[in-house]
């Protein structure tokens, strides 16, 4: 089994925002180069 695992950090400028991190998603599921399977994003500290 295939694994592949990296940290995304933003800043934000105000104390709360709605930022959509769909295209870094895309992103790291294309460098990772995994065809099939599920794809988990955990988010730190909200």
């Amino acid at each position: 089994m295939k694994s592949y695992r990296k940290e995304l950090w933003f800043n934000i400028p105000t104390r709360r925002a709605f930022i959509n991190i769909t295209a870094q998603v895309e992103e790291c599921l294309k460098e990772s180069e995994i065809r099939e399977g599920l794809i988990l994003v955990n988010t730190k500290h909200i």
